[in-house]
């Protein structure tokens, strides 16, 4: 033991660390900021009332972050374990549709009664860790090309929590989850035209499941919100006071913060006029009180961390280091992108929250569970290299 703990802080990645929590501590400033009109105009409570929970949430978040890092990555190859993942999975998944409560339009959390919980946020990181462990095994016994017994089970169990995401309906979190598995997949040293015909696997069983359910329950999900953000997309100033309210006042946010910002604390648009702008639009905050440095700040500490997570992906030897290097880091990338998207207007909105920055829970609990994985994999590419 005394050993493993030697080589672990000789090979501990440092730069990765430090940005980790350069970027959940900026983000929990930005929650106080963002969120204390909120509170007070809203929930009738304190002003830290945000602040505080995130402050709870990172108490939980910095351990759980710990303990992966320092657990060895290469358990996630293990029977028990991948069991043990699709458990935890498939309980939430289906737990959610019986006794979870709707919010932002999709019936996707579920009360603890101490704490409340997003199933479709455990199935982002825990189909990393399945599909991982799945390819690294069939990789090790040299049948990872083989179709019919490589692929079919992973390729269901994608399909399936696929499904299960979508009739929430949590179609950002769908949409991520889906881009991730294939990720994954592309990263596990199949062959390119074996990929490309998993991918089609996976993209047209997810259709004979979804297609049906789009035509016949329709109106479960295009619903009146969602074909507003769809129309607020095209055209966010035909109602800019409804659909397109916060996508007009994030841009409003965006072009009064300037190079330098107003200054930490003095936004105005927070103040009531966008809709709860400590979650998924809380990178206009940043904007409106820190300028185009702040954006910068947040947008290179993400792509330090998914670029350090390619660079580990590219250069190991181990395809499980290597596949859950690219699945962390792509997760990550992906739900940057969506959340940004959302934000700019290049893609319609989906609520995904700002890794690390927006407020949220089990967010930044499970991609702390997920960065201290890549903590893992990251220290054990390090020893590989100096044993050269």
């Amino acid at each position: 033991m005394k050993q493993y703990i030697k080589r672990y802080a000789k090979n501990f990645d440092y730069p990765l660390f430090f940005v980790y929590i350069a970027l959940t501590l900026f983000g929990l400033v930005m929650i106080y900021s963002a969120s204390m009109a909120w509170s007070v105009n809203y929930y009738g409570d304190d002003p830290d009332r945000f602040y505080i929970q995130q402050l709870i949430n990172l108490s939980l978040a910095f351990p759980v972050f710990a303990v992966a890092a320092l657990f060895p990555y290469k358990h996630f190859s293990k029977k028990w374990m991948l069991m043990t993942i699709l458990a935890v999975i498939f309980l939430g998944l289906v737990l959610v549709h019986f006794i979870g409560y709707a919010a932002g339009g999709a019936q996707s959390w579920i009360n603890l009664g101490f704490a409340n919980i997003q199933p479709s946020e455990v199935a982002k990181v825990g189909i990393i860790f399945y599909l991982s462990g799945v390819f690294a095994n069939k990789y090790k016994n040299g049948n990872i090309n083989k179709l019919n017994e490589s692929v079919a089970p992973p390729v269901i169990i994608l399909t399936l929590v696929l499904l299960s995401v979508f009739l929430e309906p949590d179609l950002g979190s769908m949409m991520i989850i889906g881009a991730v598995g294939l990720a994954v997949m592309a990263a596990s040293g199949i062959q390119f035209k074996f990929f490309a015909r998993l991918a089609a696997i996976v993209v047209g069983a997810s259709a004979i499941f979804i297609l049906p359910i789009m035509i016949f329950a329709s109106d479960m999900i295009f619903t009146e919100k969602r074909l507003g953000r769809l129309d607020a997309f095209f055209n966010p100033f035909s109602d800019e006071l409804g659909f397109g309210l916060q996508i007009v006042n994030g841009y409003l946010a965006i072009g009064s913060g300037g190079l330098s910002g107003l200054g930490l604390g003095q936004s105005i648009q927070k103040l009531g006029y966008l809709p709860e702008p400590h979650t998924d639009f809380i990178m206009s905050v940043i904007a409106e009180e820190l300028g185009v440095f702040g954006v910068l700040f947040v947008l290179g500490g993400l792509a330090f961390i998914v670029l350090r997570g390619l660079s580990i992906a590219m250069t190991t030897k181990d395809p499980l280091a290597r596949m859950l290097a690219t699945g962390v880091s792509s997760m990550i990338g992906i739900q940057a992108f969506v959340n940004l998207g959302g934000m700019t207007g290049l893609i319609p909105l989906t609520g995904v929250t700002l890794p690390f920055i927006s407020y949220g829970g089990t967010s930044v609990i499970l991609l702390s569970l997920a960065m201290g994985v890549l903590m893992n994999v990251s220290m054990f590419h390090r020893f590989e290299k100096s044993k050269k």
